[in-house]
């Protein structure tokens, strides 16, 4: 499996997860994801962008989603060493994920 499939499902799972033991209850279960990899001598070296979206109980702030997602999600599932100051983290860019 490619690398940013491999890394964008581990994101999903960590998501499914946390909504599933009630760890974030305010989670919702449509989410996506996309990380963004760059290469050299065909190995991935680094994470350039992070994308995760996800649906969300209308209360939660997204200032609180944004801090949540980032510690509970993205750095624990994916790989420190491939995370540098330049990755660009994208949560629920498009606003509110409410239905």
């Amino acid at each position: 499996m490619p690398a940013p499939i491999y890394y964008a499902h581990l994101l999903m799972k960590r998501q499914a997860y946390l909504r599933k033991q009630n760890v974030l209850s305010w989670l919702r279960p449509d989410a996506k994801s996309q990380v963004t990899l760059r290469y050299e001598h065909n190995k991935p070296i680094a994470i350039d962008a992070v994308v995760l979206s996800t649906q969300h109980h209308p209360e939660i702030q997204q200032k609180d989603l944004i801090e949540a997602v980032m510690e509970e999600i993205i750095k624990q599932a994916l790989p420190s060493n491939l995370l540098h100051k330049d990755t660009k983290y994208l949560m629920n860019p498009t606003g509110r994920f409410v239905l």
